[in-house]
């Protein structure tokens, strides 16, 4: 294995630290079972060295996940660092990491709810203002793809690229979620269930009520832009 540039060693190894602890917010949160889903971050390059990024060992206990546990990959998903072998959504994740520049975080869960909407193939319908504020709109369904390679990976860029959305519903698999660090792209994953739950809840009373283009257009512009704290 090609070992990690000097330059490049504090920060991948806070990358690891912050990895392992973004791994039990999951469980904590019911949005995965035994040990299934994972977490990921990009470490940017230094002296010329290119970017790499940290996830979970495949197939390892939640409850085993500290940062000696954490590998590390380069972007095309090679193990550069690490005694176990790479989840097997790495290449997934290193095809975004490839493709979207402003990505530094991504998340793969089965949280129930979600991934009942990515079973029907169906979007989940922009009828809350908290999707209006965290998503911009709906939450987009991608194709169908296999475990193995990057055709997950394929679809999450296809289907997010020009998309608000910083989660998508693989058809027939379960949610991806994107951010700008990976402690953003797992309170997406949290949100989504959330909205996901929810929604399905209402569609069970009834229609649940459109939100106007216009309104969805304010919530988001509001919610990036003035809420919080800057």
């Amino acid at each position: 294995m090609t070992e990690i540039p000097a330059a490049m060693r504090g920060a991948v190894d806070e990358a690891k630290s912050r990895v392992a602890d973004l791994h039990a917010e999951l469980p904590r949160w019911e949005l995965v079972a035994w040990t299934a889903g994972n977490v990921s971050e990009r470490v940017p390059g230094a002296d010329g060295h290119p970017d790499l990024l940290v996830i979970k060992p495949s197939g390892v206990s939640y409850d085993d996940l500290d940062a000696d546990a954490m590998v590390v990959c380069d972007l095309d998903g090679e193990l550069l660092e690490g005694e176990r072998s790479p989840s097997s959504d790495t290449a997934a994740h290193a095809y975004v990491y490839r493709h979207m520049p402003d990505v530094n975080g991504v998340v793969h869960t089965h949280s129930t709810y979600a991934t009942a909407w990515a079973a029907r193939g169906e979007e989940i319908p922009c009828v809350l203002t908290m999707m209006g504020d965290e998503f911009g709109g709906p939450i987009p369904v991608g194709p169908f793809a296999i475990i193995g390679d990057d055709s997950i990976g394929r679809g999450i860029v296809e289907t997010l690229s020009g998309h608000r959305s910083t989660a998508v519903l693989m058809q027939n698999h379960g949610p991806f979620t994107i951010g700008a660090d990976a402690k953003k792209a797992v309170k997406t994953a949290v949100l989504l269930e959330e909205v996901a739950r929810t929604v399905h809840i209402s569609r069970e009373l009834g229609d649940p009520l459109p939100i106007p283009q216009k309104s969805i257009d304010s919530l988001y512009d509001r919610y990036q832009n003035v809420y919080g704290q800057h």
